[in-house]
């Protein structure tokens, strides 16, 4: 029971992004872009000014290490889904495609379930009582759903990060950051790869896209854009 508030939290999640995405696709798109742009503009901007900080002035921010690299886990585990949605993840296709246009597709079908059991096997551990695994005594401490429940309820600090003195006066807050703040997006982003699949499963199945990963079609959009840019 006790995970049950974060297991719908991540439905609800979902139910959200895709409930948005079929009304709002274009506006949706945009806001993904801006997020992966943002965490990409934070992370620029403090290494750059740490570097400058550092060598220029010989001070900087203790935390900004793992703050950077916060910044860069959340990319990569929001750009996991962002990546299945427009096909830009790379892959090596070159045995599938000499495969017969059906067993193609098949292929390209169980790819996607691959995609989706491994955001389920990650987000919750439950599946390993199948292989005979004893979860009754560290659930709480395997798969994202656990383990983010556990540091939650722990509220374990991260190592350097920590609050601004003038918050930890006014709000109350502990010296530092809960570490259950920072592995927010590894459940958010496994739960949101697994609609991805779902979504591309549906899309392949339908002859609306060929596989998840990038196609012949990505590649002559960027040659496209190579000429243009020679030109």
């Amino acid at each position: 029971m006790e995970l049950l508030w974060p297991t719908l939290a991540l439905l609800a999640l979902v139910v959200i992004v895709f409930a948005a995405e079929r009304r709002y696709p274009e506006l949706v798109s945009r806001i993904e872009e801006n997020i992966l742009a943002t965490l990409l503009a934070i992370i620029t901007f403090v290494s750059f000014t740490q570097v400058i900080a550092r060598y220029g002035f010989n001070t900087g921010w203790s935390g900004a290490l793992e703050f950077t690299r916060v910044m860069f886990a959340w990319m990569i585990l929001f750009g996991m889904s962002y990546g299945i949605k427009h096909g830009v993840h790379l892959g090596v296709d070159a045995f599938v495609r000499l495969l017969p246009s059906n067993l193609f597709r098949l292929a390209a079908l169980f790819a996607a379930v691959c995609v989706f059991l491994y955001a389920f096997v990650l987000l919750y551990a439950g599946w390993l009582a199948l292989l005979g695994v004893d979860v009754s005594t560290n659930w709480r401490q395997t798969g994202a759903i656990g383990y983010w429940t556990f540091m939650f309820d722990r509220g374990t600090g991260l190592d350097d990060l920590k609050y601004p003195l003038w918050m930890q006066e006014t709000f109350g807050l502990q010296d530092r950051v809960q570490r259950w703040i920072a592995y927010i997006m590894l459940p958010a982003g496994l739960a949101l790869l697994a609609l991805r699949a779902v979504q591309g499963f549906v899309a392949i199945l339908r002859g609306e896209r060929e596989m998840l990963i990038a196609s012949h079609e990505a590649e002559d959009l960027v040659s496209e854009a190579r000429k243009t840019a020679v030109d």
